[in-house]
């Protein structure tokens, strides 16, 4: 055995560039991405592709030179997924939400050499080229232009999008990755704990979450997949590349609130939708939501959804998939794994179970909780506290320049360390209970936030719910509770505090709650824990009594 070795016939780099050439030989006239009045199909979009990495080639972009694109979820953006690599640069979608400031540092930082900016989001990108210094080099701009919203090219940029389709080659030889490991996407993360920091991911790793989350999903050949998650979120969890395996249809949306999904739904016989728990308490709240003519499944992560939310959204005919991924995994790689015999529970002990993130995916090649100290396993008591750990192919190669950060989270012991804290149920189904820095330390006590904000959003008058610590005389922290309300229910401080010491431990129990309008939301929906960590603190320690009994 030991003569046969890795030879180019059996050792081809694998890329996810190649879903494409094949959904245009299979799928070659149905339909690709819909936006507004238009529909590509297929073949279409490959030749369109094509075209756009010949152009960008064109312009003297070489191999591991970073790209970058501001834009929603329209075509342009979904194509650059292909054409971008297909050119042998790094793709780098960025947060379009972001403001001038920031931009202008991830620009620098991730020394793009060309960027692709939609029309509304002009002024933005030229406002962070301003802040640029004297000397640094500025990417070359190319403007996506928009039907919708007439905005001229000016002399900042050196093309149109369109202008790139329409002269670029269609025979154009696409580079292929010397090797699987090397670099196809950047994305910029800050995380919940840290600095932006660029994740690094591989052609290898791409390719296997893009299949390892169709195969978890169980999702069909030709699915209709509504684009409401954006793709600049850690490529979408994936599927831009996902859904030219299959040949699906991309519903792209440049924006969207509850009403617009659920017309899409309706118009294009929506099968498939990936959303944040936002997303998900938005649909099952609004005045829009009504029993669904057929299913959508939701593909549902990003934090850890409340069972409410999830038993009310699969009330109305969703049927809620939850997974657990990190920009650093590019995708989904831990899945609440549905066992049919759980369908004979009760509708809360279902929703229940489905709360927990679950196990390992097939691509990935171990996952943990452990001990962050000794590296131990947790017990599989379901209340051990740990920190869980990776080990796959689509865990990230690294953080781009900064080789410290790298290595604190990818340690020697050989395991990627997430920063996010969980316990081991007995039957090997993992739960999340916070990030590390959201546990609450009271009276010796680690308390889990995400408990507690799963018992507030069972009660009817809570829209939101997010949990911090506030310093406390005696017991040093105590939990504090930031909600909003839904307007279809009234209900005091007091209220929310007696509807929790019902079902609480009473340590566990908000000593402090604060009724807000809204509560302060990152750019990509999440709660802004450090915001409100920031207000109680600033509330001063809270004093508690001694005689306070815990139970």
């Amino acid at each position: 055995m030991d003569e046969l070795k890795p030879t180019p016939p059996n050792s081809s780099p694998l890329t996810p560039i190649t879903f494409l050439e094949r959904a245009a030989t299979i799928y070659a006239d149905c339909p690709s991405i819909v936006y507004n009045n238009t529909t590509h199909n297929w073949s279409q979009t490959h030749s369109r592709c094509l075209k756009v990495a010949s152009s960008i080639a064109s312009f003297g972009i070489q191999r591991n030179h970073v790209v970058s694109v501001v834009a929603p979820n329209i075509p342009a953006m979904y194509e650059l997924h292909f054409a971008v690599p297909m050119a042998g640069a790094v793709l780098n979608t960025i947060n379009l939400r972001l403001d001038a400031r920031t931009i202008s540092v991830l620009l620098r930082h991730s020394e793009s050499k060309l960027l692709f900016v939609d029309c509304q989001s002009k002024s933005l990108i030229l406002e962070a080229l301003s802040l640029f210094p004297p000397e640094f080099h500025r990417p070359v701009l190319v403007l996506i232009e928009d039907d919708e919203f007439p905005i001229p090219k000016t002399d900042e940029f050196i093309a149109t999008y369109e202008e790139l389709v329409e002269r670029g080659d269609s025979g154009f030889n696409w580079i292929r990755p010397k090797s699987e490991f090397d670099p196809i996407a950047m994305n910029y993360t800050s995380g919940t704990t840290s600095a932006p920091k660029g994740v690094v991911h591989s052609h290898r790793g791409i390719f296997v979450v893009s299949l390892d989350s169709l195969i978890e999903w169980s999702v069909p050949k030709q699915p209709v997949y509504l684009w409401t998650l954006p793709m600049f979120h850690a490529n979408g969890w994936s599927y831009p590349w996902g859904m030219a395996a299959v040949g699906g249809t991309n519903i792209c949306l440049r924006k969207f609130d509850a009403g617009i999904i659920y017309d899409s739904i309706n118009k294009h016989g929506v099968t498939h939708i990936c959303a944040a728990p936002v997303v998900l308490n938005m649909l099952s709240n609004s005045p829009d939501s009504k029993p669904l003519k057929h299913p959508v499944y939701i593909m549902t992560a990003g934090s850890p959804p409340p069972a409410a939310v999830l038993f009310r959204t699969e009330s109305l005919g969703f049927v809620v998939h939850h997974g657990y991924g990190l920009t650093e995994t590019g995708g989904l790689v831990i899945s609440c794994t549905w066992k049919n015999h759980w369908n004979k529970f009760p509708a809360n002990e279902r929703a229940r179970l489905k709360s927990r993130q679950g196990v390992r995916t097939l691509g990935m090649a171990e996952v943990d909780v452990v001990d962050p100290e000794s590296g131990v396993s947790v017990k599989r008591d379901g209340s051990t506290l740990g920190e869980i750990v990776l080990k796959g192919a689509c865990v990230m190669l690294g953080y781009f320049k900064d080789p410290e950060g790298t290595s604190k989270c990818m340690k020697d012991d050989g395991w990627f360390y997430t920063g996010d804290v969980a316990v081991m149920h007995p039957d090997g189904y993992l739960e999340i209970k916070d990030r590390s820095k959201d546990v609450i330390i009271s009276g010796g006590e680690n308390l889990s936030s995400v408990e507690v904000e799963s018992v507030l959003y069972t009660h009817p008058a809570i829209n939101e719910a997010a949990v911090v610590a506030r310093p406390d005389e005696f017991w040093g922290e105590t939990p504090c509770a930031f909600v909003s309300l839904n307007g279809k229910h009234k209900a005091s401080e007091k209220d929310i505090i007696e509807f929790c010491r019902a079902k609480l431990p009473h340590y566990m129990v908000p000593k402090t709650v604060i009724i807000k309008q809204e509560l302060p939301k990152t750019s990509t929906g999440k709660i802004q824990k450090f915001v409100l960590r920031d207000i109680a603190k600033s509330m001063g320690k809270s004093n508690s009594s001694k005689k306070v009994s815990r139970m």
